[in-house]
């Protein structure tokens, strides 16, 4: 399996943007180009997953998926993987897990969008992914409010680092997580697939 796996170097900081990417856009692009300069990260890898267990209707077919997301984001220190299909895991808690045995020398910053972290508390084992793992939350249109506020928030305000050490992040104990305020892009992959820009057939 590993021969298949994107290649990391022993210390290297690594951001994980996870997501269906039905379709990947340029929202994706705009918060990863953020989130390696703000957390000051070697790379970042996007983990296209099988399908989203909180989303009722399964995104379009995986090697689709994936041609997109290549296709908009090009940059030369940003890989497209499919390493939940690879591991097996459908959580996100798991997939970290198996990714640490993967690249136990490696360490790994997971990346999220605002409009995420107001969610995140129906993510299964969320406790356990903030308390294992630095986050990197960008802010989102609209959502800033609501991401501040919300349960993971509260529950970990006491390990939330100032936006101001964002580069301190990937090399930071756990818990720990950053909130960023970036320009942003108001690119949505609901907005794109309800004006007919993809479909999943």
């Amino acid at each position: 399996m590993r021969c298949e796996l994107p290649y990391a170097r022993s210390g290297q900081v690594i951001g994980l943007l996870g997501g269906s990417f039905d379709p990947a856009h340029e929202g994706h692009v705009h918060i990863t180009k953020m989130a390696l300069k703000r957390f000051n990260l070697d790379r970042v890898w996007w983990l296209v997953s099988p399908g989203n267990p909180l989303k009722v209707q399964g995104p379009a077919e995986m090697g689709k998926r994936m041609a997109r997301a290549r296709q908009v984001m090009d940059h030369p220190r940003v890989e497209v993987t499919d390493i939940e299909a690879r591991t097996g895991t459908r959580y996100t808690a798991a997939t970290l897990q198996a990714i640490r045995k993967l690249y136990p020398d490696v360490h790994f910053v997971w990346l999220m969008g605002a409009d995420n972290l107001a969610q995140f508390h129906l993510w299964q084992d969320w406790r356990s992914i903030m308390q294992t793992t630095p986050v990197g939350v960008i802010a989102r249109p609209g959502t800033r409010g609501a991401a501040r506020n919300s349960m993971a928030a509260q529950s970990f305000a006491h390990a939330k680092l100032p936006s101001r050490a964002s580069r301190l992040l990937g090399r930071s104990e756990t818990p720990c997580w950053c909130f960023i305020n970036v320009p942003m892009s108001d690119a949505s992959s609901t907005e794109i697939r309800a004006q007919g820009g993809w479909t999943r057939d």
